[in-house]
């Protein structure tokens, strides 16, 4: 196998014509990797997405997953990859990340406390608060192969991707039908599925194609349901490693940098009580998400 690309989370390789994923125990946020690894955390991965792209299947939907290869391998289609001056008409991987929102939170509800989105364009009349439900799915799309991730305005996603608008929102309306299976399924083992991120191909027809993971503690946010219900958020997702940085002045430090062109502070490593808290929580998350025995 050839190593064609090392990630934040997982090695990918070529396979005569196939990618074999091979996931890592490290974990990033903020587009940093944190100098720790985090026992299990691959194969919690791995195993949850495989779970989906099982669910997903048989609902009709295309996916480009082969086989598991272990806890923390498995086999996938190979797509091209869109490169500077080129571009594909079918059988390539669109280079963006598609992410849908169903509460206040995360960086949506950053750029409403800054003012960068207006909050009654959301449905509010007031300020909402944080993890307040919104009254609309809110569907944005960013970057994928940049250096840092951005949103994107309609037009220009469309030129980077080679999307026409009918596929964009045929892209939209399945992940809405993903979703509505993912809500509907931790729903009943006591998750809330806050928000998500996902990735697509187009295949030989411009058929869309989910690809890459989803569903898992790394690209969805997931709360706890009856906390929730008695008015507290108890995130039980990568946030919570997030939340960390933030509350040690890291993020604060770190966007100011980029903000300003400026070096970029190291990311200090996790403690290890906190090391410890990550790992069992990937580990019951793919329990309760799956519902299925780790």
């Amino acid at each position: 196998m050839e190593l064609l690309r090392k990630g934040k989370v997982k090695d990918v390789y070529d396979d005569d014509g196939t990618l074999v994923f091979k996931f890592s125990d490290r974990i990033s946020v903020f587009d940093k990797i944190i100098p720790n690894f985090i026992p299990h955390k691959g194969e919690s991965l791995c195993r949850t997405s495989t779970y989906w792209y099982d669910i997903v299947s048989s609902i009709g939907i295309d996916t480009d997953f082969i086989e598991l290869l272990s806890g923390s391998e498995m086999r996938v289609k190979k797509y091209n990859q869109i490169e500077h001056g080129y571009r594909f008409l079918s059988n390539y991987m669109v280079p963006l990340e598609f992410i849908t929102r169903y509460y206040m939170a995360g960086s949506l509800y950053d750029r409403v406390k800054s003012g960068e989105i207006d909050y009654h364009s959301l449905g509010f009349k007031n300020f909402p608060e944080y993890g307040a439900p919104l009254c609309d799915p809110y569907f944005e799309v960013s970057t994928k192969f940049e250096k840092f991730d951005r949103y994107l305005q309609t037009r220009e996603a469309l030129d980077i991707s080679g999307l026409d608008l009918g596929e964009l929102y045929n892209i939209r309306e399945i992940i809405f039908k993903i979703d509505r299976r993912i809500n509907s399924s931790v729903e009943k083992r006591g998750l809330i599925h806050a928000d998500g991120k996902k990735e697509f191909a187009l295949g030989i027809e411009r058929e869309p194609v989910i690809i890459d993971t989803f569903g898992t503690l790394d690209e969805d946010r997931f709360w706890d349901k009856n906390d929730y219900n008695k008015g507290q958020v108890n995130e039980l997702s990568k946030e919570m490693v997030r939340q960390y940085y933030r509350e040690t002045g890291y993020h604060d430090k770190l966007y100011e940098a980029r903000n300003h062109n400026a070096s970029e502070p190291d990311i200090t490593p996790l403690p290890e009580n906190i090391v410890k808290t990550v790992s069992d929580l990937y580990i019951s998350m793919y329990e309760k998400i799956t519902g299925k025995k780790w």
